[in-house]
């Protein structure tokens, strides 16, 4: 096991390699300056911009100056945020975004799960279609046009919750539940599917016969081997989970990582650009390791490679 680990982490390496290389060079390609704006800079005063950030010079030796810098942990400084790293940035706005994110899959993993089993006990019922209806829905809709909508209900005309802000649990269930609901609903799909092909197997029949009731059958027996699915699941959601929160993060005002990411695309910030690409990077191979170690320790027939 902690040789097939080491394996995989060095077979990261070039990945990350790949995804920097691309990112910065695609950036540096682009059309535009870092400082270029709605009024010209002067030719010397730009220069001296450009060699203090190492863009002076070929996109060869600029590229090759930020590999040899990233190597050593350094990230590179801001072009846009003057006086801060990138290395500080990340420090300071990656926590919130953790705190977001996880209590978003917290929630898609408690309301996903619940409404999938609900409907796999009333398969064929009003109920399940209900449930599968809103499924659908909520995997359909992208959450920039579920957020305003879910604002326009909670915060305007019902005055629940606050519009905006990060710091206060009122603050953060808004912003959190509309990161969750494409998962609530992909989690609750896969549910009530495992559920349905588990609950015809001969292990479950012999619990029932045995007399034990239909909860005991569902959340002892059956739900233990149905939720394998969303182990394997979970790689693609914290993924979906990283890209989506750029978005809510921006909309509502969150002090996370994403408003900076977005404003360093707009701005042509090569260097938080490249590090939050390289950061989200990392976490979503880390995250698909413990998914792939969590499948491998629940289900003993699933080979690690």
């Amino acid at each position: 096991m902690t040789a097939i680990i080491f394996r995989r982490l060095l077979q990261a390496i070039p990945v990350l390699f790949i995804v920097v290389s691309l990112t910065f060079v695609l950036m540096r390609s682009a059309p535009g300056s870092p400082f270029s704006g709605e009024k010209k800079m002067p030719e010397q005063i730009k220069a001296q911009w450009e060699k203090k950030y190492k863009l002076n010079g070929t996109i060869s030796e600029q590229y090759g100056d930020y590999l040899w810098d990233v190597a050593h942990g350094d990230l590179g400084l801001s072009t846009q945020y003057f006086g801060r790293t990138v290395n500080q940035i990340i420090a300071q706005t990656l926590p919130v975004s953790m705190v977001l994110g996880s209590l978003a899959y917290t929630l898609a993993l408690l309301i996903g799960v619940s409404l999938g089993a609900m409907a796999a006990i009333r398969h064929g019922q009003w109920g399940d279609r209900a449930l599968t209806l809103l499924a659908l829905l909520g995997i359909s809709i992208p959450n920039f046009v579920v957020a305003p909508l879910l604002v326009i209900i909670f915060a305007i005309d019902l005055h629940l919750l606050p519009v905006a802000g990060w710091g206060s649990l009122d603050q953060i269930v808004l912003p959190a539940l509309c990161l969750s609901i494409p998962f609530i609903a992909g989690i609750a799909r896969l549910t009530r599917g495992s559920l349905l092909e588990i609950l015809q197997l001969d292990f479950v029949r012999t619990a029932r016969a045995k007399g034990l009731s239909e909860e005991t059958v569902l959340f002892q027996h059956a739900l233990k081997v149905a939720i394998l699915p969303i182990v394997g699941y979970s790689g693609p959601a914290v993924a979906g989970i990283l890209t989506g929160s750029v978005v809510i993060e921006t909309f509502f005002g969150i002090p996370g990582i994403g408003p900076f990411f977005v404003n360093s695309v707009l701005n042509r910030d090569p260097f938080v650009t490249c590090g939050v690409v390289l950061i989200f990077s990392l976490f979503l191979i880390l995250f698909n390791l413990v998914t792939d170690i969590l499948y491998f320790v629940l289900d003993q027939r699933v080979k690690l490679a």
